[in-house]
């Protein structure tokens, strides 16, 4: 090593990989087609966009551009206050039911009844846009990272779930987590059945519910298992040790706990500010989902504003009993509404059954050979797969 004599280190080791002009063509290129792709637009779709204030309007340019290159004369968009919308508005339903093709930033988006049923029985094609809110991460290593091969790395996750079995799904950590969810052969049924657990990242499929940029995959655990169903307590007990959450500038600095019973938070314990705060929010809310990361190239400690998507990070999410007061004040223009909390971890295992689906926060779906076999069509898959950005 080389050091000057103030002290300050003067070599150098690696390269700067600054890209050549002619590189970040090709890499803009990439990501274009891929964006073009995922929007499968069709000639005789009537294009709806949910769109927010907050929005970047070069997002609803680009979108509603490729449209009418695709023969759509007249997409609406219908412009919402922010994102916060925790059920669909009588306003929009009507726009809605005419919709084949919609285009979403809005809350509700997921798990409105309404939105559901126009999937389910109209074979409405939904894209949720929650991280493509600026036209310029277009030009991010994630944007430009296959959909193809991100589906292979999601498919091979999906074998990993027992089939026609009941097992326990299981979440371990060094910190102390140990939190179980009690999973039956139905409930796998009903989750891998989903367009994003089929690893389909296109928009192509009638009743289809994708995330663009093809980052965000599909939930380990989420209400869908249970077909959304309220009145459905599923046995998730145990204790978690969250690393960090949205809205918290650093992570905890002193341990937290959260514990579970019966689907719900009974209780949150630990020294600090940090934990007083999550026990005021948390007790009482409920987890609706629980999203793991699959895109090798998504920044892994960048959590806002749901959770990181590099492979393995897990978010906790947790439907809170009342509105938060503390998200209201730290983040009033959060896209999500202050009724909701993502519990984040990095290193956590994770077993369904005798499967290792997650080990000590690595997705061990990068190592199935035929995600090994599809990331060599794309370039080398060491570099593909395991060079994670920090």
């Amino acid at each position: 090593m080389v050091f000057g004599l103030d002290g300050e280190f003067l070599g150098r080791a690696l390269s700067t990989r600054e890209p050549l002009e002619t590189t970040h063509i090709e890499n803009l290129f990439a990501a274009y087609d891929i964006f073009c792709r995922v929007f499968a637009i069709r000639p005789d779709d009537t294009v709806l966009f949910l769109a927010d204030k907050g929005l970047d309007p070069r997002v609803i340019s680009a979108i509603i551009g490729l449209a009418k290159a695709r023969g759509v004369t007249e997409p609406l968009v219908l412009m919402a206050h922010s994102t916060q919308i925790s059920e669909m508005p009588e306003w929009a339903k009507p726009h809605l039911e005419k919709a084949t093709f919609v285009i979403s930033t809005w809350f509700c988006s997921v798990i409105d009844p309404f939105a559901i049923r126009m999937r389910r029985d109209k074979g409405q094609r939904w894209v949720k846009i929650t991280y493509f809110r600026n036209l310029d991460l277009l030009e991010t290593p994630q944007a430009r990272f296959s959909p193809d091969l991100l589906g292979e790395i999601i498919r091979g996750t999906a074998r990993q779930y027992p089939r026609n079995t009941d097992f326990d799904m299981h979440f371990t950590d060094s910190r102390g987590t140990d939190l179980s969810i009690n999973v039956n052969a139905e409930m796998v049924d009903n989750l891998l059945e989903t367009t994003r657990w089929k690893g389909d990242m296109f928009a192509r499929e009638d009743g289809c519910y994708v995330h663009y940029l093809p980052c965000h995959g599909p939930n380990v655990y989420d209400r869908t298992m249970v077909k959304n169903d309220d009145r459905v307590i599923v046995p998730i007990n145990g204790r978690l040790y969250p690393q960090w959450a949205v809205g918290f500038e650093r992570p905890f600095a002193d341990p937290v706990e959260v514990v579970f019973k019966d689907d719900r938070i009974v209780e949150v314990n630990g020294d600090g500010a940090d934990a007083a705060i999550l026990s005021d929010m948390l007790v009482g809310g409920t987890l609706i989902e629980l999203g793991c990361g699959f895109n090798p190239k998504a920044p892994r400690y960048e959590i806002y504003p749901a959770g990181s998507n590099s492979p393995g990070v897990l978010h906790f999410g947790i439907d809170l009993d009342k509105p938060s007061d503390y998200i209201r004040r730290k983040m009033p223009d959060w896209e999500e509404p202050p009724i909701h909390m993502d519990l984040v971890l990095f290193d956590c295992t994770v077993t369904a059954g005798d499967s290792v689906l997650i080990d000590n926060g690595y997705l061990t779906s990068l190592d199935d050979p035929a995600v090994r076999e599809a990331a060599r069509c794309y370039g080398d898959d060491v570099d593909l797969l395991e060079n994670w950005p920090n």
